[in-house]
């Protein structure tokens, strides 16, 4: 068999193959994210934030991501993951990066490669909220971020 004839007999398999993957994908699929493993301290104060956060997000549904933690929150399919506890991101000690207050809570904000994250600064506690860009969500609408700026003034202390 000549290599041309071979290669056009894979390309529709492997077509084929993407496509059982993209039909097995299920809109309650939950995702899968790397927990934090904060202080003793730190924890507690998370997971009072994880009490604290509202079952809906601008409309979509609280879908906390696997594995289970009170460290980490989502909504709707993965579009929105929340992780409490992580350590203090290096961007921080970039005096030009961008940030945002939203509901009195700051905000540092990073463009990364198909989402956006924003984390919390001057709090005992660092919480980032990841928005992957595809998530029907527009980037620069983040109005969604005062739904979750309440319950980490009510449950995370400032830090200065």
């Amino acid at each position: 068999m000549t290599s041309s004839r071979r290669r056009s007999l894979l390309l529709p398999a492997a077509a084929l193959v993407l496509l059982a993957a993209a039909g097995c994908s299920s809109t309650d699929a939950k995702a899968t994210i790397t927990v934090p493993s904060p202080p003793k301290e730190t924890a507690a104060l998370c997971g009072a934030l994880h009490k604290a956060l509202p079952q809906r997000l601008d409309g979509l549904k609280r879908n906390d991501p696997s594995p289970a933690s009170e460290l980490t929150a989502g909504w709707g399919d993965d579009g929105i993951v929340l992780r409490c506890g992580i350590p203090r991101p290096e961007k921080m000690n970039d005096p030009e990066a961008d940030g945002v207050t939203v509901d009195g809570v700051n905000w540092l904000l990073e463009q990364q490669k198909g989402a956006f994250r924003f984390t919390t600064t001057y709090r005992k506690a660092y919480v980032e909220v990841t928005l992957r860009t595809g998530s029907g969500k527009p980037a620069g609408d983040i109005g969604w971020l005062t739904q979750l700026s309440g319950p980490v003034t009510k449950t995370v202390p400032e830090s200065l």
